[in-house]
């Protein structure tokens, strides 16, 4: 499949809330295409649109402490909460060296600072003995999971995401477990991924979090920086069966 046109196998794939693909800007944002087209704003200075060998041919370099987001009201599709919720977030990414460490926010609705976290796909979370893995984040809470310091509910796989290569990851959640797809397969691993939580995602009502990418609000300030190449964004309203992953790997790839 071209390129140039592959970002219409996203775009048919049953339950699509939006696709950011990188090809349209209006002033300091990114409008996605899709059902709805809700705009992705700059927030610390411009972003780089860089050609890359995935759907849609671009990429945005989110080096440099640069993120994205969309205020809640805006996007009421993306605030996917409650007991029946389900959803998945795709994404291109090719990691870069950063001089940082810690770990790396890819896209969703998560705040720890306020206690506000719904759903959030993160790189190297560095916990249950995890490092560099793709790892999809789940609350019930909003707040720590109980008996701890941090939100630990969190499919994780097991292979690292390499840097400076393109990997294509995938989070989805059905209702019962979350799961996290790496290059068009399921990175299984045994606990963890898939990882086990009938509990709903959590409501954070009218003042609830921002859907962001490539940082989040945690410990009073903005941080958790996604360091790279990061190309074909996109949500869904429901869990992606990992034959539909696989199948959206296989045509956006170059």
């Amino acid at each position: 499949m071209n390129k140039l046109t592959a970002s219409d196998s996203f775009i048919k794939t049953e339950g699509l809330v939006s696709l950011w693909d990188f090809q349209e800007k209006e002033g300091d944002s990114f409008i996605a295409k899709g059902p709805y087209p809700y705009k992705l704003q700059e927030m610390n200075g411009a972003v780089d649109v860089l050609e890359a060998p995935i759907a849609g041919g671009k990429a945005i370099d989110l080096s440099d402490h640069r993120w994205l987001s969309i205020a809640r009201d805006e996007c009421p599709m993306l605030n996917i909460h409650g007991a029946a919720a389900q959803f998945s977030v795709t994404a291109w990414v090719k990691r870069t060296e950063r001089t940082s460490s810690g770990c790396e926010f890819v896209a969703g609705i998560w705040n720890e600072t306020n206690k506000l976290r719904q759903y959030g796909l993160f790189i190297n979370l560095e916990i249950w003995d995890s490092s560099e893995q793709a790892c999809g984040h789940v609350s019930a809470v909003g707040g720590p999971t109980p008996g701890y310091k941090y939100c630990m509910t969190s499919a994780i796989g097991t292979t690292p995401v390499a840097k400076d290569e393109w990997h294509f990851i995938v989070f989805t959640y059905n209702g019962s477990e979350s799961t996290i797809y790496l290059d068009g397969v399921l990175d299984r691993r045994e606990g963890y991924n898939p990882f086990p939580y009938p509990d709903g995602i959590f409501d954070g009502g009218k003042d609830g979090a921002d859907f962001t990418v490539g940082a989040v609000n945690r410990s009073g300030e903005i941080g958790n920086f996604y360091h790279g190449l990061l190309g074909c964004l996109a949500v869904y309203n429901r869990a992606l069966s990992e034959k539909e992953i696989t199948e959206l790997y296989s045509s956006t790839a170059k």
